[in-house]
């Protein structure tokens, strides 16, 4: 009688989630909505940059200068300007003031011998018409730095918002037809629960991640194209730590995510148990939008775990944070995330497999504390 072949060994948790994780990439991967959307977004992200760069250059047909007269012969006509001559460097800058010239050349150092006044921003069309670019002088230079401040803390904190919300939902719904359609079941008698929450937390966090790091890459590519070099040495740190700190928030927000939506058996029942986890992560984008220029609001959400992913690199984009207080705020949320994973497992563990009418989150959390 010939023996029983042996039973083949389970995979180790460890890997049994990076087969479930490569499944939630590939499958993803695959589908043209997700290919599309990508694309579209990192194309609308490099055209909104240089479209912007344009703009902020153009006002109208010609750009309003007004020209020192003892410099007049150092600009040419034409080119998109509209020039007028003025006695000297007070009534140039007095017309930048006054609103009647966009930008005024004044004499000034350099090998050009000019300099550019503009109260905000210079106008790009005078820029270009130079044949090197001069010395800018900024009248106000502080509407400038509220607009970047308020253009870089926006883009963060909606950055965060939307790739948390797009790929969470994706886990959730993922989550839910699995137990509707009963192929968790089948899914379950390979791999552990606690591999197959990891397994959809990896995978998405994977493309989550590589999808806000193109996002990174095409604008640091968009500011190179059109000559933003200020602004670019301005954000090139934050943007590194944006992307460390994102990584593990979003990790954060996909455990809340995937054992919110264990709890109910049905699509028509996600809104209400995904409420929680979508006010955490809507909550940081508003309140760095509303509270951009207030020191304290962003001190305190650097430090909240499911804030800090957008606190902490716009401060160190502000130059309000000190060298210790990211790793600090790092630690706080490697330290939370660690703690809601575990949570999290428990209670994907205990509701999974539950079919029928949505799993009291209470009583989820009894048995899970009784375990």
């Amino acid at each position: 009688m010939n023996a029983r072949p042996p039973a083949p060994t389970p995979p180790s948790l460890g890997r049994a989630a990076l087969l479930v994780a490569e499944r939630e990439i590939t499958s993803q991967v695959r589908t043209k909505s997700f290919v599309i959307s990508t694309v579209i977004l990192l194309v609308g992200v490099l055209a909104a940059i240089v479209l912007s760069s344009v703009l902020a250059g153009r006002q109208g047909d010609d750009v309003p200068v007004a020209v020192v007269e003892s410099v007049a012969g150092e600009l040419p006509a034409g080119d998109g300007l509209a020039l007028s001559d003025v006695p000297d460097r007070a009534a140039a800058e007095q017309a930048v003031r006054d609103g009647d010239v966009d930008a005024a050349v004044v004499p000034g150092e350099g090998p050009l011998g000019v300099e550019v006044v503009a109260m905000d921003a210079a106008p790009q069309a005078l820029l270009d018409a130079l044949t090197q670019r001069p010395a800018v002088v900024l009248l106000d230079p502080a509407a400038a730095e509220g607009g970047v401040r308020y253009a870089v803390t926006f883009g963060f904190g909606l950055v965060f918002m939307m790739s948390a919300m797009g790929f969470g939902a994706t886990i959730a719904q993922n989550t839910v037809t699995e137990k509707q359609t009963r192929i968790v079941e089948i899914l379950l008698s390979a791999v552990p629960a606690r591999a197959l929450l990891a397994g959809k937390v990896l995978g998405n966090s994977a493309l989550a991640l590589g999808q806000t790091a193109a996002i990174a890459a095409v604008s640091v590519l968009a500011l190179v194209v059109t000559g933003q070099d200020d602004l670019l040495t301005m954000i090139g740190m934050p943007v590194v730590w944006f992307v460390v700190f994102f990584a593990l928030g979003f990790v954060l927000l996909a455990a809340v995510f995937a054992a919110s939506a264990s709890l109910v058996s049905r699509t028509e029942d996600t809104g209400v148990v995904l409420q929680p986890a979508t006010w955490l992560t809507m909550i940081p984008y508003l309140l760095v939008v509303i509270f951009n220029d207030n020191a304290l609001v962003l001190r305190v959400m650097s430090y909240v775990p499911f804030s800090a992913p957008v606190g902490m690199p716009v401060r160190l984009f502000l130059g309000e944070a000190a060298w210790w207080e990211p790793l600090l705020s790092l630690g706080v949320l490697a330290a939370s995330c660690a703690v809601v994973i575990a949570l999290a497992a428990r209670i994907y563990e205990r509701s999974v497999l539950r079919m029928g009418a949505r799993v009291k989150l209470g009583e989820v959390l009894r048995g899970a504390g009784a375990d």
